[in-house]
């Protein structure tokens, strides 16, 4: 008997690694990760190369998504395009009002929310419709995904002052909260909790399966981006310029940087690795700060505000201006490492596969760089 069990546990173990392996193209959500903390474990090549790009013909404020190598995003005519990595098109589909947020891919299925305020299911694969949801006003973020167990859900925020979580599979209504004002950002999720402001001034801790809020943050001033979490904190900017972190346990600012002379409001979502904490402005800089302390390490100026999410790897930054160009610095000291005028501006954030990323230009070009030493 002891051997039978020795077997089987030798069996198990050897199938745990396939099991938690992710694939290496995979970018599902925005920000990466359903915490939005827009972090990676490895580094991108010192100097990308433009690899192709490929025109929707249509302007775009959306940011791409990737998975099993395929790029997904939206477009202010209604167009979702599926772009291969090879740059040919797999399928499109037309929704019939503009899509400003990145999709989400989850369960086999693209989800994205319209300006008309219609949310939408597709199959991954053909783009064929399977549900559709209608909210009562214009759907400004991305979706996020929950799971606890064999439970999940798709949450969005919406214009009609609610959050809402929808069944993946059906599209059918599982549980609704609802707030003072727009919501416009995209919903964190951390450890079995759902975070999201609004501009209602709230940050808002949510139990995902029952929508039952556990806490709320009283920060006074319109929420528009979301809060990137790691290490039981929060970090996320407001319209006046101001920025915090706060304690998701204790439901509690730890600390909060004021805008300063010329600071612009913070549009963009922050990005961490429980270290150092980066967002862009709309004064043109990009700011670093100490994650646990709020002490400013360094900043950049553009030319142009910012309205992207910057993504960080271990020892770079990673983010796209409104003045045209991509900028690629050191996350050490925020030197300019390699930058790439793209033509027009900027206002979508970076997705990151491999050795690879992805970013929309305004008049709607999506440009692939890397290395082409790497392509096979």
């Amino acid at each position: 008997m002891r051997k039978l069990i020795l077997s089987i546990l030798i069996f198990q173990a050897a199938l745990l690694p396939l099991a938690s392996q992710v694939p290496a193209e995979e970018w599902p959500v925005f920000r990466g990760k359903s915490d939005l903390s827009g972090s990676v474990e490895y580094d991108l090549p010192l100097n990308p190369e433009l690899l192709w790009s490929f025109s929707s013909g249509t302007k775009s404020q959306s940011s791409p998504v990737i998975s099993d190598g395929v790029i997904f995003f939206g477009s202010d005519n209604g167009n979702i395009f599926a772009v291969g990595p090879d740059r040919k098109v797999r399928w499109t589909y037309n929704s019939g009002s503009p899509v400003t947020a990145p999709p989400l891919v989850y369960s086999g299925k693209l989800f994205f929310g319209c300006d008309n305020g219609t949310f939408i299911a597709l199959d991954q694969l053909t783009g064929k419709q399977a549900w559709v949801f209608k909210s009562d006003n214009q759907i400004a973020g991305s979706a996020n995904y929950w799971r606890s167990g064999k439970k999940s859900g798709i949450i969005f925020g919406s214009y009609d002052y609610c959050l809402h979580c929808l069944d993946p599979a059906t599209g059918k209504s599982l549980w609704t909260i609802e707030t003072e004002n727009y919501i416009n950002g995209t919903p964190s999720i951390y450890e079995n909790k759902i975070i999201f402001g609004g501009c209602d001034g709230y940050i808002r801790i949510v139990d995902p399966v029952t929508g039952n809020e556990r806490d709320t943050i009283s920060i006074g001033v319109y929420i528009a981006a979301s809060p990137a979490l790691a290490d039981q904190k929060g970090w996320f900017g407001d319209y006046d310029g101001n920025f915090y972190c706060i304690d998701i346990l204790k439901g509690k600012i730890i600390w909060q940087c004021g805008p300063g002379s010329g600071s612009g409001s913070v549009l963009s979502v922050p990005a961490t690795d429980g270290k150092v904490v980066l967002v862009g402005r709309d004064d043109n800089y990009l700011y670093c700060y100490e994650a646990l302390t709020g002490k400013l390490v360094w900043k950049f100026r553009t030319n142009g505000s910012i309205k992207g999410s910057v993504v960080i790897t271990p020892s770079q930054a990673v983010f796209g201006s409104s003045d045209g160009y991509i900028y690629l610095l050191s996350l050490k000291d925020g030197k300019k490492l390699w930058s790439f005028n793209a033509g027009a501006p900027v206002v979508s954030s970076p997705a990151i596969a491999e050795s690879n990323f992805y970013i929309l230009t305004a008049d709607g070009r999506l440009l692939a760089f890397g290395k082409k030493s790497n392509i096979k």
